[in-house]
């Protein structure tokens, strides 16, 4: 529910990186497996316990949006960085595989936050 004059522009802005995220999780399922492991999808299954990440925008403006996910950003790459530690003893192969995701990560949030900076590199408060 994206709205705005920017709305095409963050639209396929957006596009590319829902692709590549469905990739990834294809990637990691696929190498759980190839370890004899069973891929469980649900998110409670990667993290008993935790509260699922909150996007508080229904319908908004493109800026509403990007600030929203800007923030799911954060949680993920730092969530996905802590759990990259522990693979480094456990399988160097999924971690490269998981370095790599990170970086893409990394990339699109660059990409959202250059949307949102001023000149001065800070992200506005409003809409």
């Amino acid at each position: 529910n994206v709205v705005g004059p920017n709305f095409i522009g963050v639209h396929e802005m957006l596009d590319p990186e829902v692709d590549a995220i469905r990739a990834n999780a294809d990637a990691v399922a696929e190498r759980i497996a190839a370890l004899g492991g069973e891929p469980i999808g649900t998110p409670d299954s990667h993290a008993p316990g935790r509260e699922p990440l909150q996007y508080p925008v229904n319908k908004g403006t493109t800026t509403q949006h990007l600030k929203a996910l800007n923030e799911v950003y954060d949680k993920v790459v730092a969530d996905s960085r802590e759990a990259d530690a522990a693979l480094d003893q456990l399988d160097p192969v999924s971690e490269d595989m998981f370095i790599s995701q990170i970086g893409a990560m990394e990339q699109f949030q660059w990409f959202l936050r250059a949307h949102l900076e001023d000149g001065n590199g800070n992200i506005p408060d409003g809409q």
